[in-house]
């Protein structure tokens, strides 16, 4: 089966190819992303290999469908970008993968905890220019602070034990709360409780209509004043607009993303020679308690290999069977 494979970068190449090895896959890479105008370079593929930022959309899987393709192979768990009425309308099988390294997002939310709180980042800044002083730079012991996780998945659940291990007293919501927290001693409480409890908030919950801009004003004003807000899950579930305005009263005392809600435009490109179109991004910079990564959580070698595995054995599963190893439900 010939698989087209968007927005593909090098490090795409190399693991897929490599777990595609012997299977009998025609992997063609494309770096540009998918839209309605790249989707007739798919003519002739028999499946589609998307990433997060890939336009998924209608009119684009409409295109897909005519020129043949059959399977939507998504090397990621979310599925928020797929308009799955729209796929089951056409046919086409939609397939992703639920789990990769749980470790690796748990460990980049605390590493974006951690260089916010102590500020290794603008000290490192300070020490190659030779400013050895200590001001501004002071931060707090995460033993003996309370920590709210909002979301207990496989993600949580790693970073409730890496919290724990810090001495944090850990809070959580989740809807289907998970006994594995539950016997670290995490202690699941509804939104309000946490929202008012937590020196630290982190989000790992999948974006639903449920939990779009789940962190608003309202709940922004309902925080302890100087929480610490750390998003590792989906962009849109914080209105970056009501953050930007928690940053500037005080209520936000220090912020981590490693996603945005408009980050289709700006994340996984090199716009160093260019400028950031995007104003509310630009704002957000200005900010020296911001902290920005772009969408790098997953990015570790076992998470890769995870996702190139499953990823052609999703593929290889539909070719032989018709039906992908993990397939997304469709409508219907």
């Amino acid at each position: 089966m010939r698989v087209d494979v968007f927005s593909a970068k090098p490090h795409d190449h190399a693991f897929l190819a490599g777990a595609g090895q012997g299977a009998g896959l025609d992997w063609r890479f494309h770096e540009a992303r998918l839209t309605a105008d790249t989707a007739r370079l798919a003519e002739g593929a028999g499946a589609v290999c998307a990433f997060v930022n890939d336009d998924l959309g209608g009119d684009v899987l409409a295109q897909l469908a005519g020129l043949g393709v059959r399977l939507i192979a998504l090397r990621s768990a979310g599925f928020n970008h797929v308009d799955l009425g729209a796929a089951q309308g056409h046919g086409l099988a939609v397939a992703r993968v639920p789990a990769y390294s749980p470790h690796a997002v748990a460990e980049h939310t605390l590493a974006l905890i951690l260089t916010l709180n102590r500020k290794t980042h603008r000290a490192w800044n300070r020490v190659r220019e030779g400013n050895f002083a200590l001001d501004g730079l002071m931060g707090f012991d995460l033993d003996g602070k309370t920590a709210g996780i909002v979301g207990t998945g496989l993600i949580g659940t790693v970073l409730a034990r890496i919290l724990r291990g810090f001495g944090c007293n850990v809070l959580a919501f989740d809807p289907n709360p998970s006994a594995d927290c539950e016997a670290l001693g995490v202690q699941y409480v509804d939104l309000p409780a946490l929202w008012a409890r937590a020196d630290i908030i982190t989000l790992q919950c999948p974006l639903t209509p449920a939990t779009h801009h789940l962190v608003d004003d309202a709940a922004i004003a309902a925080m302890k004043r100087g929480v610490m807000l750390i998003n590792t899950s989906r962009g849109a579930v914080v209105d970056t607009r009501a953050v930007i305005r928690g940053l500037k009263s005080g209520q936000i005392g220090a912020l981590g993303l490693d996603v945005y809600e408009e980050e289709g435009d700006l994340f996984f490109e090199d716009l160093s020679d260019s400028y950031i179109p995007d104003d509310v991004f630009a704002r957000l910079l200005t900010f020296p308690n911001v902290l920005v990564t772009g969408h790098q959580g997953f990015f570790t070698r076992e998470a890769l290999a995870a996702i190139a595995a499953t990823t052609v054995e999703n593929i290889t599963s539909f070719a032989r069977d018709g039906v992908p190893r993990h397939p997304v439900p469709l409508p219907g």
